[in-house]
């Protein structure tokens, strides 16, 4: 009996897609956990060669990630921030670089004194600490002992001591900045040469000498002149004591 094509019956196959074999999708996972590990590893790696200072950061992240951003300013290479140093470790630094400045003041105050031409004007050097670091100033006599009245020339005095102090702060690491200061005395010209001009021209005359003695370029970190803008007696502006060249030694990298 013959049937119809239509009688026959309807016979569907089905396929299955997406197969890998007999091992799936797992060599992805294999390959994921790899990746993962190189990178742990080369993490690892990185931070073992890594400064001491990046290692306190790293460390002070993991024990305390919120207050690792809280705490953080612009401008360093953490999401954009700077990382405040732990506070042990600044204190530790400050503490060092005092004790490194008092040894300096010290070795200056010996050698100067061994100096027959320059050991009596000691009463006219002070050293103080500051915030921004050591202070060396040279405090100016009524009778001019390192610049005549009115002028930028260094005196024979100043060539001295300033040389001295050249050869010491050279040796250092830290920067340097020079300031120039005067008395409240109007400065009497009518070329519009004032005290902040004056005081700036002292600022250099002696920046000039100590880069010719000691003082490397990459040392000097700025010039000042502040005129009487900081005087050291404001209840006599027009004492001499007022006149003075500083030299800041700044405290190192907190």
């Amino acid at each position: 009996m013959n049937r119809s094509h239509s009688d026959l019956p309807i016979i569907i196959k089905k396929r299955k897609h997406g197969a890998h074999g007999h091992h799936g999708g797992a060599w992805k996972v294999a390959y994921a956990d790899f990746v993962t590990a190189m990178m742990a590893l080369f993490i690892v790696l990185w931070i073992v060669g890594q400064s001491k200072q990046v290692k306190e950061y790293v460390a002070h992240y993991f024990r305390d990630p919120g207050a690792f951003f809280e705490n953080s300013t612009g401008g360093g290479a953490f999401n954009g921030t700077t990382v405040p140093m732990p506070q042990q470790h600044v204190e530790d630094n400050l503490r060092r670089e005092t004790k490194r400045m008092e040894h300096m003041a010290s070795t200056l105050t010996n050698k100067l004194g061994q100096d027959s031409s320059l050991h009596q004007l000691l009463s006219q050097i002070s050293f103080e600490m500051t915030e921004e670091g050591m202070r060396i100033n040279l405090n100016e006599s009524a009778q001019g002992t390192y610049f005549d009245l009115g002028t930028s020339r260094l005196k024979p005095e100043a060539i001295g001591i300033l040389t001295t102090i050249a050869t010491e702060i050279g040796r250092l690491p830290n920067d340097v900045v020079i300031e120039g200061h005067t008395d409240a005395l109007p400065y009497s010209s009518t070329l519009g040469y004032t005290n902040f001009e004056l005081s700036t021209d002292r600022a250099n005359a002696a920046r000039r000498l100590l880069m010719a003695n000691g003082l490397r370029a990459e040392q000097l970190s700025d010039v000042r002149g502040y005129a009487d803008t900081r005087l050291r007696d404001r209840n006599r502006p027009f004492d001499a004591s007022n006149r003075r060249i500083s030299i800041v030694i700044k405290f190192g990298e907190q």
